[in-house]
């Protein structure tokens, strides 16, 4: 009996986000606590924004067709800073008028005043503006009652100061993702203790809670848990209990020694395992049954090796995480960008190559694709999607993620 086909990354990523039904608990926190949360509601302006039209420039308000000789001059009858409410332009008048100061009734222009010539109290317009020149129009940014952030919103500093333009100080967002995260391995030492023949140190740890953070949820670290099976399931079903997901990094794999997948399946049901990328093959998700028959918690098993670990993270793990928050568009942007090197030989699986762009406008590759190569992705910029059995040539385009678009 020939064994099952492994799943692409493609078919994994859709059995990811269908499983990822988004929790519903929210609450409503200060905007200015707001970064990196995700909306839960969307959000309305109650008034256009400008309120009213004004000024995109210091100068002269004006009536443009007074100003049609090309050399009008008018008394200046009024000054308008910004923030104060202007009166009517009298016919035959200017009014001196500032960068975000109301346009006063009856002038339908601004003139800079690098175009002006100012003698006492008159001004000398020395150009023909055009009506509506340099006015910025009540509602051109955002209309009243017009929808500015809809739900699943990420929010990042530019939408918070979006709210705050149109006065909202608190936000309802999807409360923070719960997450239990723990390693396996006898042979795993903590930096700070000395290695003992055959041990190394467990830099996973801090690779996972560091792109944790980077996704603003609740972290509980378990550490690292002993080679066995009653270990592994202890420690999974406690991590069940109060946490909305579960990562594990080492024992999914195949050896005597990985317990996850015997655990995961003896304390809940494994949905997916192994898919067929490089570095990544072992990946797995899960549920975890909860005491009382309550909903299950996910479950994703990450490989042991170190890059393994950060690339499926960041190509599965953060799309799963976002979606169960809420976020619809959940994928990586991908750009078309020119090797500069060549690869004579493309491996059977789907393999993500960490490369950095040089000067010239292209891509180099690492030259050590090694999974265990730590050093390739600080080096890296991010990861080139290479399909199954692609050979590249110099001067050909691939396909390039940056860790911008997978980090955050």
């Amino acid at each position: 009996m020939s064994p099952q086909p492994l799943l692409t990354a493609a078919q994994a990523m859709e059995s990811l986000l269908v499983a990822a039904v988004p929790v519903a608990d929210t609450e409503t926190i200060p905007t200015l606590e707001a970064n990196g949360r995700i909306l839960a509601k969307a959000q309305v302006s109650q008034f256009d924004v400008p309120a009213a039209d004004n000024s995109e420039r210091d100068g002269y308000a004006v009536r443009s067709a007074e100003c049609a000789s090309g050399a009008a001059s008018f008394t200046v009858s009024q000054r308008i800073p910004a923030g104060q409410v202007p009166q009517a332009l009298r016919p035959g008048t200017a009014a001196r008028i500032f960068t975000g100061a109301m346009i006063p009734l009856g002038a339908d222009a601004v003139v800079m005043q690098e175009d002006c010539e100012v003698q006492g109290d008159m001004v000398t317009i020395k150009c023909r503006p055009v009506a509506g020149e340099w006015v910025r129009r009540a509602g051109e940014d955002i209309r009243k009652d017009s929808v500015i952030l809809p739900a699943g919103t990420r929010l990042r500093p530019q939408e918070l100061g979006l709210a705050a333009s149109v006065g909202l100080a608190e936000l309802p967002v999807v409360r923070r993702l719960r997450v239990a995260v723990f390693s396996t391995g006898d042979e795993l030492a903590m930096p700070g203790d000395e290695l003992k023949p055959g041990e190394i140190y467990n830099s996973n740890r801090f690779t996972l809670r560091g792109l944790l953070e980077n996704l603003s949820c609740e972290i509980a670290d378990l550490g690292i848990v002993p080679d066995s099976l009653d270990a592994t399931r202890t420690t999974l079903v406690r991590a069940a209990q109060s946490n909305d997901l579960i990562i594990t990094s080492g024992g999914v794999s195949v050896g005597e020694e990985d317990h996850i997948k015997p655990a995961v399946e003896a304390e809940g049901r494994l949905n997916l395992w192994q898919l067929a990328i490089k570095p990544g093959k072992p990946l797995a998700y899960g549920e975890i049954n909860r005491a009382g028959g309550e909903r299950t918690a996910h479950f994703i098993g990450l490989p042991g090796n170190p890059v393994s670990v950060l690339i499926t993270f960041m190509l599965f793990v953060r799309p799963f995480m976002l979606r169960l928050q809420g976020v619809q568009d959940v994928a990586p942007k991908a750009y078309p960008m020119r090797a500069d090197f060549s690869l004579p030989k493309g491996d059977r699986r789907n393999e993500f190559l960490r490369a950095r762009l040089n000067d010239r406008g292209g891509l180099d590759l690492f030259p050590n694709q090694g999974s265990g190569v730590l050093t390739s992705t600080t080096w890296a910029d991010g990861l080139i999607d290479n399909p199954p059995g692609q050979a590249i040539a110099p001067g050909d385009f691939v396909r390039f993620i940056p860790f911008s678009e997978l980090l955050h």
